[in-house]
């Protein structure tokens, strides 16, 4: 799985063939077979495989946020430079993400595929907008907010940093991008003095 996804990562899950996953994996074609009957099954296993690594990180982060500070909003602009420094930490920047890759090659998918990556972004828009109807309780915003667009611009701050970083050769012009979205969510949220 490291490999198909390193791979794909690279190059897109078009440009991948079952033919290097092998070679790179030390595996006879037949077990690769065994495993994963074609590329759909694999870029099923690979998206399914990216939700619980999600999950894990994000909880980890939500959590160790939440061990600092209970108020929401804290919680909430805690969380986010968490996120921040975990990429910054990443030497050479965020290498991708599967569910935007599939997204972009969807047509190669059959509709499991397609649903699986669905349900991954619903996953982060549900574990955002949570997040944020939490802080509408406590903190009422200046303005009007939509919890579900406020959730999906996380997920589109992050999906859109990864990509001009890569675009513009800044691996870690992801980091300015959720600093400046924790930014807006503060002034947002924070009461008026």
């Amino acid at each position: 799985m490291d490999i198909a996804e390193a791979a794909v990562l690279s190059k897109g899950f078009d440009a991948t063939s079952i033919e290097e996953i092998v070679a790179g994996a030390e595996i006879t074609k037949g077990g690769f077979f065994y495993h994963f009957p074609d590329k759909n099954a694999l870029a099923h296993a690979l998206i399914e495989r990216h939700i619980e690594v999600e999950n894990e990180i994000f909880d980890g982060l939500w959590s160790r946020a939440r061990e600092l500070s209970d108020d929401p909003l804290h919680t909430t602009l805690i969380g986010l430079r968490l996120l921040a420094e975990l990429l910054e930490d990443m030497p050479n920047g965020h290498p991708g993400c599967i569910v935007a890759t599939a997204a972009y090659q969807d047509r190669l998918f059959d509709q499991e595929v397609r649903q699986a990556n669905r349900r991954a972004v619903l996953a982060w828009r549900r574990r955002f907008q949570d997040v944020f109807e939490e802080l509408c309780a406590t903190y009422p915003p200046r303005d009007d907010v939509d919890t579900e667009a406020l959730a999906d611009m996380i997920g589109t701050v992050i999906e859109g940093g990864i990509v001009m970083g890569k675009a513009l050769g800044e691996p870690h012009m992801i980091v300015g991008q959720i600093l400046l979205l924790r930014q807006f969510i503060r002034q947002t949220f924070e009461p008026r003095l």
